[in-house]
């Protein structure tokens, strides 16, 4: 009997958005034989790529050239390619440079879907968002589908726009020019000090004859603060023109007004790092680069998702789910909210593991597939073994440092430990909380308080191994849901862990603590 037209538009899981985050979930859904389909309302995948960023350099890094011949390894320093163990597409293939052009991008993810024959819907603009009687209603492109379970990888919306009088004055980063000559002898104020406002800057950087890069907290440095979304090494040519006297500069301040005089813009200006001090400036031209924000639009009151402090990306609980709205999950940049500023979930190389992740906690919830481990005895020697070979191998780890674990959780009456890999360290210690002894692993950086980042202090001594300035393994035990004890390994410039004194001989100690002997 053929199926009705109704018929053909419920399925157990709908994806929202075919960018890298729902073409990652895609793939994994279509290798486990799960009834998907994801809308698009493009006519090709990875849109927002087709706009930004709007100098059209990515900072993911393409690191081609790593002397591994294991892909595994590779993907360390393979920041653009998704996850893939049935074909051949890797991004390398399609750019060399270690900055790529985002059209290239475009064109993997174009390869990707059609490789796998992903189940997308093209030219289908979700219009809104319901949830009826425990499952949802979308309505796209005059028809409605509906789910069990929806995951929306729309990324991010729309710019965000600070509450400023007169910021609508200001071109917005969307649709500036980016011709560095036509800024040639103005006076430029940028709101923001992201990577945004720097790749605009740089751009202009020959041309202007002031430019002033404005908000309340100073540059975020990524080789400070560890993390790849803050500002980058290539855009330093603006810092280094500040301190050379160049006239140009970074300003720690909030902007209190904006307005226009003439053929000239004003902006009242308070200082955030100068015992409030006010001051009056002029310019030619003013622009917005200050990020997005997720588009709430689509949602009808029956499950608008809660935000994150920030206001700007949905509040997840550690299983990836919305915090109010059950079966409503997020993948791709969205999923951030749980290492915000900290790990990867924000990129490609990040949450490509977490919805390899994620797509296993979905078969297990709606399809009844038992969640993948391995047995191994609570053996300390096999167990040290088997944490250092991840550490030493896993991409998943190595990306996703400081949020991502193995799990490794001991059945101490039979003597047998269950090993879980590439969960959310808190999604593991609350899932296994009612066990008597668990342990987590992770890579970890140490201190973020050494001051000059390039001239630390070293200890290469085990015991002060928790020292250590550069991403190690840490395993952590854990009882009850409680942590009881932690030890760190020493870093290793080469990032292998197999030194018998220095990693194995510490590990295997503390196991053999924790087990009981």
């Amino acid at each position: 009997m053929a199926a009705t037209d109704s018929e053909e538009h419920i399925h157990r899981y709908l994806i929202i958005g075919a960018g890298p985050g729902g073409l990652q979930l895609s793939y994994f859904l279509q290798r486990a034989g799960a009834d998907y389909l994801t809308l698009e309302r493009e006519a090709a995948p990875g849109g927002f790529f087709n706009r930004y960023p709007r100098h059209r350099r990515l900072i993911s890094l393409n690191k081609v050239h790593t002397g591994e011949k294991d892909r595994e390894i590779q993907l360390r320093w393979d920041w653009n390619s998704l996850l893939d163990e049935t074909s051949d597409l890797v991004f390398a293939d399609y750019s060399r440079d270690y900055f790529p052009h985002a059209d290239d991008l475009v064109r993997y993810l174009a390869d990707f879907q059609r490789e796998h024959a992903l189940n997308v819907r093209f030219d289908t603009p979700v219009e809104r968002v319901e949830k009826v009687g425990g499952r949802f209603a979308v309505h796209a492109g005059g028809r409605v589908f509906q789910a069990e379970c929806l995951i929306v990888a729309t990324g991010f919306g729309g710019p965000y726009i600070p509450d400023i009088p007169g910021i609508e004055l200001a071109v917005g980063y969307e649709d500036m020019s980016i011709v560095g000559e036509d800024f040639t002898d103005k006076r430029v104020l940028i709101v923001g000090k992201g990577n945004s406002a720097f790749e605009t800057a740089q751009a202009m950087l020959p041309y202007a004859s002031i430019i002033h890069l404005a908000s309340p907290s100073p540059v975020r440095l990524a080789w400070t603060t560890k993390h790849p979304g803050h500002v980058r090494g290539q855009y330093g040519a603006l810092l280094d023109s500040y301190w050379f006297k160049t006239l140009h500069g970074v300003l720690e301040c909030e902007v209190d007004r904006i307005w226009r005089e003439d053929d000239r813009f004003k902006a009242a200006i308070t200082y955030t790092l100068a015992d409030g001090e006010q001051e009056l400036l002029e310019y030619d031209a003013v622009l917005r680069c200050t990020g997005f924000t997720m588009n709430t639009g689509l949602f009808g009151a029956s499950c608008r998702p809660e935000l994150a402090p920030n206001g700007r990306i949905p509040a997840i609980r550690p299983d990836f789910q919305s915090t109010n709205v059950d079966g409503l999950y997020f993948a791709g940049t969205l999923m951030q909210a749980r290492d915000f500023k900290r790990a990867s979930s924000a990129f490609i190389d990040g949450f490509r593991y977490n919805l390899r992740s994620l797509a296993a906690l979905l078969a297990e919830r709606y399809d009844g597939v038992p969640l993948a481990g391995r047995s191994l005895p609570a053996d300390p020697d096999l167990l040290t073994a088997a944490m250092l070979e991840r550490a030493n191998h896993s991409s998943a780890l190595w990306t996703q440092f400081e949020y991502l674990s193995d799990v490794y959780v001991v059945d101490e009456e039979a003597g047998q430990v269950r090993h879980f890999v590439d969960l959310p360290e808190d999604y593991a210690v609350q899932r296994f909380a009612d066990r008597s002894l668990c342990f987590t692993v992770t890579l970890r950086w140490g201190r973020r308080d050494y001051g000059d980042v390039f001239a630390i202090q070293r200890h290469p001594v085990p015991d002060r191994a928790d020292e250590c300035a550069f991403l190690h393994p840490v395993i952590r035990a854990w009882r009850n849901g409680e942590q009881v004890a932690e030890r760190h390994l020493l870093e290793d410039l080469q990032a292998r862990w197999r030194d018998p004194v220095r990693h194995v001989q510490p590990l295997r100690a503390f196991m053999a603590a924790q087990l009981g002997g």
